[in-house]
Formats: C-alpha cells, structure tokens, sequence
C-alpha cells in the first residue's frame, strides 16, 4: 500500500482497536441495524479516517459490522476497506473468506443458477481442496479450468473468468480488463475476492460466506492488516495436531460416541458439509430417488435458509416442511411427513433441533425412536430407504442421544452443534458433528466435503475448544440452575406470563438447557391491539436489563457464553430469514454460570411494578 495516510491510519486504528473486535462472536442487536447491516459500519468507519480519529473510544461506538462474525466483523471490514483503497474500489468488491475454495464456490453457484460460463484460471496448483470431479457431479457447477503463467496471460472469456493465485503481499493489484474475480489466497490465513467490476454478484457471495462458511477471522484478519499496514507480523501456526486430538477426545467423552468427530469453521459450516455429504452419499447409493430435507419452518433461519439454498442448486432435492412446536407434535409430524416419503420412494433427511428453539420443547424420545425405526413402504411395495436423522444439539449438547445404547443408537442419526455457544464459551464460532455407529458411510461423505469447502477449524480454533471443552458439562449444569431459579422467579412475580422451558422431569433426564422464552401478557381490544402491546413489552423489559445491569445483560442472539446474560427476539434476529407466518415475537432470554441473578431479579420485578 503506496498511500500513507491510510496505511497510518489502519496502524493506528490496529493500535486502538477495542479488545471486542478480537474477541466478540456475535453481534450487539443494540448498536444493529438490520437494513443498513452492510454499509453502516464503514460508512461511520468512513468518517472517522476522514477526520484522522481513531481513538479506542470513537471505534468502540461503530455501530455492529455485519450480523454474524461468520459473515463479517470489524477487523474483515476494515481490511476489505484498506484493500478497495489500495485498488481505488468501494469497499463491498473486497469479500474476505477464511476458506481457500468457498469463494470459488460462490461464483460458481451464482453462475449455476443464472447458466453463465465459468473459467477459472489458476498460477502454479489449484488449493489442495479443489475436487474438480465432485463439484461438477455432486454439486452441478460448470466450470473450465486454465493453468497460466501470470494475470497478465488470462485472455477474454464469454462468461466469468476468474484469476486464481497464491500471494504473499497484501494491497494493490494490477486489473486486467480480462479478469472478473481475483481470488487471492493466502497461507493460514484464508483467501480474498476482488470483484471489480461485478455489482451484481456481491450480496450472492457475501451470501455464501454468510451461509456456508466464514469471513476470514479475527485473528486472521488482524494479521492481514498488519501485512496492509507494512507492520512486523507473525503467521499464524498451522499445526493444530495437538489441541485438535485433544478436542477430538473430549467430543467423544462428551457424546458418547467411538467415531472420529468432525470440526468446523462454524455452526453452518458443518451443516454445509452434513447437507452436500448426505447428497452424496445418497446420489452413489440411491441414483434416480429423490432426496427430501425435512425442516422444521421456524427452526433457526440459518438452517432454513441453507437447506432451500441446497435445493434451489440441485434438481432432485427438495425441502419439506416439518411442524414441531406449539400445537404440532414432532413425533407426528415426522411420521405423516415419512409415509409421504416412503410412498414416493425418496430418501429422507430430517433436521431437527431438540429441545427446539424458541420454544424448548422436548418430544417423547421413545416414541421418537419408534418412528424412526418403523419399517417403511413404497407405492410399488417395495422397503423404503430408512430415513437419517441430523439433530442440532446446541442447546443442550451434554445430552447423549448416540452412544452406544442411548435413545438414538440404533437408527441413522448424527448429531451436531454450534461451537459459538457452549464448547467454546462464545470465543470461537468452529462447530462439530459426530455420528453413531450407523452413520460410518455418511460421516465419510461429509468429511469429504468439509475438506472441499475447505471449511474446517482453523488452529486457533481449536485451540479455544482444547480449552473450553473439558468445563463445558459443568458450565451446562451451573447455567442451568440460574435459568431454573430465573425462571422461577418469573413464575411467582409474574404468573400470568406464558414461559416455555423444560419441566423439571425432563430436567430429571438430562435435558438442561439455559435458555428460555418468555410470552409476555398483554392487553387491548383487538388481536393487532394486543400483538402490538406484547411487543412493545418485549422490548420494554430487554431494554431495562441491558440499561440498568449494562456489564451483564446484553441484547444479543448469543448463547451458552462464559459470563452474563442475553436477550434476544427470534422473529428480529435467529429468525430474520424465516416466512414472517412463521416467526415468534417473544422475548428469548439465555443466561450463563457467572451472572448477577439477585439484580436480574430486581430489574424483572421493577419491570413488572411499571406494567
């Protein structure tokens, strides 16, 4: 970088730089605005280079980048800023990845869907996980692939030529009116597009990044910085092998389970994998079927939206609508939803949270079971494909569903968790997958496609998970205890409020999460009277919590973190992509082991007084 102002500027922001930046995994809904989620944060980043301020106490009060880490924080901002400076670019044609390939996977999916060429031309070796084979079977992207010797050598191309090269610099870059897309990848670090002339494919990739993978991390980002800035810096270790055995064992002793886990960059991260790896797995074993992912709709909206992601790319696969809370029971539903399948002769994958979320409901996992080991027909009379259950576990990850002899054991199940919550106490967003005895073939297929993704932990990941997991149990338990005095509280202050949590004698069997909703009652001479009033109530007593105890309580979509206690409104947060029908307007509220309950209890029967 020749230009000196922001090059001190980006040294001095480096210097001042609020801890948060480094350390934060989820954002504050407090200083977060939705609809301006992408601009906000360097538009106000903007003004503050324009007036040389860059003092700890002027970035701390940027307003949230982004959503999600996964998706974008302060440090990938600022570093995608310094390089569209460099390269005299808006900001939003540099898109960081923590991945080497998901950002090829990005322009391919977008060309896939819009029957556009690709080109992808490459100096040297394409990345170590580039498996040209299975992204044109399995994932249906078509692509060319080019070797050459330099920028300078990629010739014109009808459709999007892309221009493929390990750096070791970071800054400016000589563009080439033939090139597209530069993907600049980058040891340990991970890897960054430069669109320059590609307005429309922006939000597209920003949305992969966004739903299956990451945004280069914190620390990485940090380091890349230092690299912009000309700063003395040292790179990241690669040698992940003695923490990642350690992690490894502890997800075992955790679970149960004798398989080999699997680590990922993020929660949706794995769940990418689990989704292409079971596609897979089913195109190889069953050709011709069709393959169902059975979804609950107000499940969380990563999770909705990456499964109709999946299905919007590949012809054969569909996304089936699962009912499970309120009215709706999950053993029932997930039995009338596979009788349809069967009889269509299709291959079924259910996801499913247990307890589900916002809710906490618990089905009857016997009966559980039984439905999913009920032998199954076609219409030709033939045995239908036993369907697999995915199970996200993250609100009570301690729970064994899959060891040998737990409820879970005997049918096709894995189950999976995000490691932003409880395993790494929110340092870290890596997540995991593990799988029983039944499932070796489908955790093949999804290692597999992790490492095409290039989506697994980075070291410092798991390092964060070597040290956070052997406590994680104990955490569950303390936080558990506070959520259960909490919720307590809240039933004799306020017993006209509808809470949903586990019953004491689900918490008799193991299933002991910390977070709760919270139904506020309401008042008014209609039903829009009365919706309005609730939600005017919901954010009446979030925004007491986090005025008056503003070192614990947060409002944010966190959960299972070290200290503290969150609040949340799924329909405005987890829930921002789900069908609005389908959204819950309550109050979400997720306490950990270390928290103030006595001012939590006054602040609540201070809230109450006023209504």
């Amino acid at each position: 970088m020749n230009d000196n102002k922001t090059q001190d500027y980006i040294s001095t922001v480096i210097e001042n730089m609020p801890q948060a930046w480094l350390s934060l995994t989820t954002h504050r809904l407090d200083i977060y605005n939705e609809q301006l989620a992408k601009t906000q944060f360097l538009d106000q980043f903007d003004v503050l280079y324009n007036s040389h301020n860059a003092t700890t106490e002027a970035l701390s009060a940027l307003p949230t980048a982004y959503d999600y880490i996964r998706l974008g924080h302060p440090l990938s901002c600022v570093l995608e800023w310094g390089i569209a400076k460099a390269n005299k670019l808006n900001a939003a044609h540099i898109i960081s990845f923590s991945s080497q390939t998901a950002p090829i996977l990005a322009i391919l999916r977008k060309n896939l869907l819009t029957n556009k060429k690709t080109q992808i031309n490459y100096i040297g070796a394409l990345p170590a996980a580039f498996d040209a084979a299975i992204l044109q079977s399995v994932y249906g992207y078509h692509f060319s692939l080019k070797q050459v010797a330099s920028a300078a050598a990629v010739t014109a191309f009808e459709g999007s030529n892309i221009f493929l090269a390990q750096q070791d610099e970071m800054g400016a870059t000589d563009l080439h009116p033939n090139i597209d897309f530069y993907i600049h990848l980058y040891p340990q670090l991970g890897s960054i597009i430069i669109a320059h002339h590609n307005d429309s494919y922006i939000s597209e990739i920003q949305h992969v990044r966004r739903r299956e993978t990451i945004a280069m991390t914190p620390a990485n980002s940090l380091t890349a910085l230092k690299m912009l800035a000309k700063q003395a810096f040292a790179q990241p270790s690669s040698d992940s092998s003695a923490s990642k055995a350690s992690v490894l064992s502890s997800l075992k002793q955790i679970t149960g389970t004798l398989a080999k886990p699997l680590v990922a960059s993020s929660g949706l991260s794995i769940q990418y994998a689990i989704m292409m790896g079971l596609v897979h797995h089913a195109l190889q074993a069953h050709p011709g079927k069709a393959i169902k992912f059975i979804v609950p709709p107000n499940c969380y909206g990563g999770t909705n939206d990456q499964a109709r992601r999946v299905a919007a790319c590949i012809a054969n696969v569909a996304v089936v609508d699962l009912l499970v809370d309120g009215d709706n029971n999950m053993v029932q539903s997930i039995d009338t939803v596979l009788a349809d399948i069967a009889q269509e002769d299709a291959i079924a994958y259910i996801i499913a949270e247990i307890p589900t979320n916002p809710r906490v409901e618990v089905p009857d996992l016997q009966q559980l079971k039984a439905v999913l080991s009920a032998t199954r027909l076609t219409s030709t009379g033939s045995t239908a494909v036993d369907p697999v259950f995915i199970l996200d576990q993250t609100f009570c990850p301690n729970y064994l569903f899959l060891g040998e002899g737990a409820i879970l054991s005997t049918v096709r199940a894995i189950s999976y968790a995000s490691g932003s919550k409880f395993p790494s106490g929110g340092q870290c967003t890596a997540g995991y997958v593990v799988g029983n005895s039944h499932t070796d073939a489908l955790m093949h297929k999804i290692e597999l496609h992790l490492a095409l993704a290039d989506n697994e932990a980075t070291a410092l990941q798991y390092q964060i998970l070597a040290k956070q997991l052997p406590s994680m149990n104990k955490r569950i338990a303390d936080a558990y205890r506070n959520t259960r005095e909490f919720v307590n509280f809240i039933h004799e202050t306020l017993p006209t409020a509808k809470i949903n949590f586990v019953s004491e004698a689900l918490a008799a069997q193991g299933f002991t999460p910390s977070v709760f909703s919270l139904d506020l009652p309401t008042k008014g001479n209609s039903p829009d009277e009365k919706e309005s009033y609730k939600r005017a109530m919901n954010h009446k007593l979030i925004d007491m919590m986090i005025s008056q105890i503003p070192n614990e309580s947060k409002y944010c979509v966190s959960y299972g973190q070290l200290h503290g206690c969150y609040w949340t409104i799924p329909a405005t947060s987890t829930q921002g992509t789900t069908k609005e029908g389908d959204k819950d307007y309550i109050a979400r509220v997720a306490l950990s082991a270390d928290m103030d309950l006595e001012l939590h209890k006054k602040v609540f029967a201070s809230f109450v007084a006023q209504l």
